[in-house]
């Protein structure tokens, strides 16, 4: 049997079996490289912050062959996933066992979700550089990044204990914030598109990205993506000082590293979303097919802005960061907005940049 039709750049070519065997092998190949680079993406964070805050950081686990030291490879991830994987598996007595187990299964399998909407590359091209086409990809998003707040809520409330549950309940007011201020400033970039089509967004960012264009409401958007993804200063949900591990402190062995991983997951996804929406996404010098290519640059460099952050700021006191959420953020992305649309409305031109 012929298998050219493989590489046909369209999938609506393809029979209804072809279309669901297509999906389903690009679907399982992002999974495994997601489950294999998360590891990698700790390692870079842990050696990063070292540096940034001048420690040696991990450097023991290397690969040796004799007296020979390989050069770049590290094995520490591969010892994390062991030393996890052969923890004692506990299940304390007081908690409701089903919400206990399916708690961290949500928050990942929410953030694997989320970046099957992400276009990796112009599906002009190849049907290979997206998996989903959908004309609604942003309102899935946005419902995806709600779902992962009932992942913390139930593993909270689960728990049945007092720092589970303070913690599952500083995460609903935080994450609920500050979704608001991301949903509107996302809302002003449909807008400036006209569309809610990922791949049509990237495609209006041909000659201009929307970083130039949406400067407020990408900054509005970036501190709303830190504090969605729960990370320091915005880690309130876990401060160990006050309230132990906060909503994960009842979970070992892998429950606990699935939390690991979704958290990790949820940041890779907001780093490829930062760059579809503002950063021109697969656009970049030189021919489209290297579009994926300058896509992982971008999700490279905002990984690291979101590390940079991590080992520089203080974790906020509580009402400080409420107060910037409903105070600040929400306001301006408002304002944003409402911006936004006075130029669509008075410059028809500005609005579907790239005219599609």
């Amino acid at each position: 049997m012929s298998l050219s039709w493989l590489a046909t750049p369209e999938m609506s070519q393809l029979a209804p079996w072809q279309q669901a065997l297509v999906t389903a092998v690009k679907g399982v190949f992002i999974m495994m490289f997601i489950f294999g680079i998360t590891g990698y993406i700790v390692l870079f964070e842990r050696r990063v912050i070292a540096r940034l805050q001048h420690r040696v950081g991990p450097n023991r686990a290397r690969l040796w062959i004799g007296k020979f030291k390989v050069p770049f490879i590290n094995l520490h991830p591969i010892a994390d996933v062991l030393k996890l994987l052969t923890k004692e598996d506990s299940m304390p007595p007081f908690v409701n066992k089903v919400l206990f187990v399916m708690a961290p299964m949500i928050i990942t399998v929410t953030g694997l979700l989320g970046l099957g909407l992400i276009p990796y590359g112009n599906p002009d091209l190849s049907h290979w550089f997206s998996l989903s086409d959908s004309n609604i990809g942003v309102l899935i998003f946005l419902a995806l990044s709600s779902m992962a707040v009932y992942s913390i809520v139930l593993a909270g409330w689960s728990s049945n204990s007092k720092y589970a549950l303070i913690g599952g309940l500083r995460a609903t007011a935080q994450m609920i914030s500050y979704e608001i201020s991301m949903s509107m400033s996302l809302l002003a970039v449909v807008v400036m598109a006209g569309t809610m089509n990922l791949n049509d967004i990237v495609k209006a960012q041909g000659p201009l990205c929307f970083l130039a264009l949406q400067p407020l409401g990408f900054l509005v958007f970036l501190i709303s993506a830190v504090a969605e993804s729960r990370r320091t200063p915005f880690d309130l949900p876990e401060a160990e000082n006050e309230i132990v591990a906060g909503f994960h402190t009842e979970y070992s062995s892998m429950k606990f590293a699935l939390f690991f991983l979704g958290e990790y997951i949820g940041v890779l996804m907001l780093s490829a979303i930062i760059s579809i929406l503002y950063l021109g996404g697969w656009h970049g010098p030189g021919p489209e097919w290297l579009g994926p290519l300058w896509l992982i640059l971008k999700v490279v460099a905002l990984l690291f802005f979101f590390i940079w952050i991590r080992a520089t700021y203080p974790r906020f006191r509580y009402d400080h960061l409420m107060e910037l959420g409903w105070k600040f953020l929400i306001p301006l992305s408002i304002l944003n907005l409402i911006i936004t649309l006075l130029i669509v409305l008075l410059a028809p031109q500005v609005g579907n940049v790239g005219g599609h």
